[in-house]
């Protein structure tokens, strides 16, 4: 039985687990200088900069998947949610697990008076950008990423 709930801050450990194993997937794992100390404070403290759901295999109380998220202000389209990361754990997926925690993200944005979504996706993730366009998601080619690291 799997289940999609908000997350907690109890869950930090185990989400933290998910965000490992996507960095290893992405081959990047010494990128991360995040801690789950830190994850918690910023995603429960006394000002959360981002929301999560869960997903949790209620027979073995394990976190199989997340959805991270957060709120940003577009200019031109008003207040829009920004998906950091969608993570099903290699062994549950296949399952519909990361469509139910999409949905879920969706019903989020819209609860909250998003006007759409937006994340990124690795140019050479075929499986996330097969998955991606089930949902009639547009890709756009004109924008480059730009980073400033502080």
């Amino acid at each position: 039985m799997i289940t999609i709930r908000p997350g907690t801050r109890a869950d930090i450990p185990q989400v933290f687990e998910l965000v490992m194993e996507l960095a290893i997937y992405e081959k990047a794992p010494h990128e991360v200088t995040n801690t789950p100390e830190q994850m918690a404070e910023d995603g429960f403290g006394p000002n959360p900069l981002f929301s999560l759901l869960v997903a949790e295999d209620t027979e073995t109380d394990r976190l199989i998947g997340i959805s991270l998220y957060y709120f940003r202000y577009s200019t031109w389209k008003s207040k829009r949610l920004y998906l950091e990361d969608i993570i099903v754990t290699e062994s549950y997926r296949g399952r519909n697990i990361g469509r139910r925690l999409f949905d879920a993200t969706i019903e989020a944005a819209k609860q909250t008076g998003c006007t759409g979504m937006m994340w990124q996706v690795l140019d050479w993730n075929e499986p996330a950008i097969g998955f991606y366009r089930q949902f009639g998601t547009r890709f756009d080619s004109e924008w480059t990423n730009c980073h400033l690291d502080l």
